[in-house]
């Protein structure tokens, strides 16, 4: 499968992940998922957190900054698009969280934008069950990179 990132920094934040780390993560999640498709599309946005409070607030009624949000697109018929949708990340609560974690911050990147993907492509976290086979499925795609499991904290 083709997978296309377009990455967005709006907060002109300089410690970034690279697109090619980002498609790396994002390909691994797509092979141990099973994703069919012959190209998808993917916006990652790394935003302020005045940005994240907004989006937090509107959509889901929070009002702080939170790590990653995830905006599925949907698909009116008759048109059929690639576009999977939106991955908005934070980059300052990124690296609160890892520090208050103990955790490397490359890691925690890695698991808070493969954690959107999978919200892209139909996973959640609503109910114990669904938490389960989400949060292993990202154990399993961390793995696979190398990383640790992210629901381990030092």
């Amino acid at each position: 499968m083709k997978l296309l990132i377009d990455l967005q920094n709006p907060c002109g934040a300089k410690d970034i992940p690279y697109r090619t780390e980002i498609k790396q993560w994002l390909d691994c999640a797509v092979q141990q998922c099973g994703f069919q498709g012959n190209q998808a599309e993917v916006t990652i946005r790394i935003v302020d957190e005045t940005e994240m409070f907004q989006l937090n607030s509107q959509y889901r009624g929070k009002s702080k900054p939170t790590n990653v949000l995830s905006f599925p697109f949907e698909q009116v018929a008759p048109i059929k698009s690639d576009f999977l949708g939106d991955i908005v990340i934070c980059h300052s609560v990124v690296k609160s969280e890892a520090e208050q974690q103990n955790k490397q911050v490359q890691q925690h990147w890695a698991h808070l934008t493969i954690h959107g993907f999978l919200h892209l492509i139909g996973y959640d976290h609503i109910s114990d069950i669904q938490a389960e086979e989400m949060e292993s499925l990202e154990i399993l795609v961390m793995q696979a990179l190398s990383y640790q499991n992210p629901y381990l904290i030092k």
